[in-house]
């Protein structure tokens, strides 16, 4: 086997409840130890896409660019960062290709709204963007996991009076296009407004143009500690979150793999290590691995 050491972004924020915003997100830590499996092609049966992928030692990975500590890049940085982005590296490690080789693996930016259609038409081979698992999205395209379990909270203003969805009732609050998050919102009582990015939905909440931002715990964190003294998290979580890996439903044999490589991440403490390194600072404690779907 041959050891890569992983370059990840911290996000430096409380998850619990109460959090506020503190610290520096997206500077960079190093990150873990990987692990990138020696003639790994022969590992796999002839006909899947594993073996496909091995063999041509080339990957597509669509992550997000715009959420701090989870998938996040800015210009000065070849290879995007975060939690998403460090558990793509273990899946890409175990074909036997170097995650840090941009010649190899090419990460691209993947919005909420084009996720399945990503999948479904070839531009990349599998997907970590906060990618919730839904049943509606199972029948287009294939999702394996979850791998972390999340719930949706609130950011607002730093000088806000809100403290719950109760307090947003019938007043904007915005998310992606796309996300299970507006469909939430709505849910809630408050009026869903969709933009194409976080980073977008983020700048309408400092600019005041809506009351709110919602989506999950995790991805408010960042932006929080990003936005330190500007905005904050709020509120009770009202959802439950589970964060999944996307492929084409036409390569049912990558789940498996999915499953079985996350699981061995987790027992070989690659899982911990990862999270420690991205959204671990905070002090918060790594999750235990939730129970992973089983494979159809």
């Amino acid at each position: 086997m041959r050891f890569i050491r992983t370059k990840a972004a911290i996000a430096v924020a409380g998850l619990a409840l109460t959090m506020t915003a503190c610290g520096d997100a997206g500077s960079d830590s190093e990150g873990a130890d990987v692990e990138v499996a020696d003639d790994a092609a022969s590992s796999f049966d002839d006909g899947t896409r594993m073996k496909e992928l091995a063999d041509a030692g080339t990957i597509k990975v669509g992550v997000k660019y715009d959420q701090p500590g989870l998938g996040f890049k800015d210009a000065a940085s070849d290879i995007p960062t975060g939690f998403d982005v460090e558990m793509a590296k273990i899946l890409v490690a175990s074909l036997g290709i170097d995650p840090e080789d941009t010649s190899k693996v090419e990460y691209v930016e993947t919005i909420s709204d084009n996720r399945e259609p990503f999948l479904e038409d070839g531009t990349v081979d599998i997907v970590l963007a906060s990618y919730s698992i839904t049943d509606d999205r199972r029948k287009v395209v294939g999702q394996a996991g979850p791998y972390l379990v999340t719930g949706q909270q609130l950011l607002v203003p730093e000088d806000s009076d809100v403290a719950s969805t109760a307090d947003l009732a019938g007043k904007e609050v915005c998310s992606v296009t796309g996300s299970t998050s507006l469909e939430n919102v709505k849910a809630e009582g408050m009026k869903p407004v969709g933009f194409d990015t976080y980073s977008e939905c983020v700048e309408k909440v400092l600019d005041g143009t809506v009351e709110a931002m919602s989506t999950d715990g995790t991805i408010l964190a960042g932006y929080a500690a990003q936005n330190e003294g500007q905005l904050k998290v709020v509120g009770d979580e009202f959802s439950e979150e589970n964060i999944g890996v996307g492929y084409s439903k036409d390569r049912p044999e990558m789940c498996q793999w999915i499953v079985d490589t996350i699981t061995k991440a987790y027992d070989d403490g690659d899982y911990e290590a990862a999270f420690e390194a991205t959204l671990g600072p905070s002090g918060v404690e790594v999750p235990e691995l939730p129970t992973m779907d089983e494979c159809a």
